[in-house]
């Protein structure tokens, strides 16, 4: 279940099947979406100004999906025009030695994003209860109770200003076949091929059921998931955009108090420029 830009209805039970990864909502190519899309990326310009200005919230946009799904297009294609003074981009990799010393989400803690910032996770602490539940590193009861801990932090981030907002990129494994081959295909693209993702590709099902327990068991109305049909990279952007947009204009951004003391300081930038 869920709204029509893919948002899940907290406590219901997800099947990834009851989404097409190709599905575009009957729009049949970017061009129909072109205007639309020039003025979503014109407003969240704007709300991202207000947001900083403001400084009193801040959101954390999650991104996770298969090998291929898109993770790092759709944040350069996203937030590209946002001022780059206000956003952070983190990529979770394996943990490092002293982050495995600590709980899971100590390293994510460190890098949520502070009063009138924007944050984009590519990969997450989600990590943590999906690629070591695959290869049997916890068992599946530590998982959802790794689960009940990550809704709790993220309700510690929301206590405290930051918007959480979750987003699955949904792609078939057809189309993940054809990206690696045409990443080994087109030497220019070999950068973009961890041998791992081809082994990684043979837990696709494993990959499909966790995904599954983790949009049912940790989406919450504050805090929701939305699950982004992305085999089209063009509907993708369009649909994240979209979702950017919604969010920031639900968080009712209000510029910045003003500061009548600042006026004491004219008289003396008036004389100096009355002297030209």
């Amino acid at each position: 279940m869920s709204d029509s830009l893919g948002m899940l209805t907290p406590g219901k039970k997800v099947s990834l099947k009851e989404w097409d990864p190709k599905d575009t909502k009957n729009i049949k190519n970017k061009e129909e979406i072109r205007l639309e899309t020039d003025q979503l990326k014109e407003r969240f310009t704007e709300l991202q100004s207000k947001l900083f200005t403001e400084k009193k919230q801040s959101v954390l946009f999650v991104f996770q999906g298969m090998d291929c799904s898109g993770k790092d297009g759709v944040i350069k294609q996203v937030f590209s025009n946002l001022n780059p003074a206000g956003v952070t981009v983190h990529s979770f990799k394996s943990p490092t030695a002293e982050e495995l010393s600590h709980d899971f989400l100590w390293r994510a803690h460190s890098v949520t994003p502070g009063r009138g910032y924007i944050a984009a996770f590519n990969r997450s602490y989600y990590e943590d209860v999906l690629i070591t539940r695959v290869h049997g590193q916890i068992s599946d009861k530590q998982a959802k109770r790794n689960i009940k801990h990550i809704k709790h932090f993220e309700q510690l981030l929301l206590d405290n200003g930051v918007k959480v907002v979750k987003i699955f990129l949904h792609i078939s494994k057809q189309f993940q076949l054809e990206k690696l081959i045409d990443r080994i295909e087109k030497p220019h693209k070999n950068w973009k091929l961890d041998p791992s993702d081809l082994q990684e590709r043979k837990f696709w099902k494993q990959y499909t059921q966790y995904y599954e327990d983790v949009l049912e068991l940790s989406a919450t109305k504050q805090a929701p998931w939305y699950v982004v049909p992305s085999d089209n990279r063009w509907y993708r952007d369009y649909t994240v955009l979209r979702i950017a947009v919604q969010t920031l204009e639900e968080m009712k951004l209000s510029d910045p108090d003003p500061r009548p003391e600042l006026e004491s300081l004219l008289p003396e930038l008036y004389k100096e420029r009355d002297k030209k």
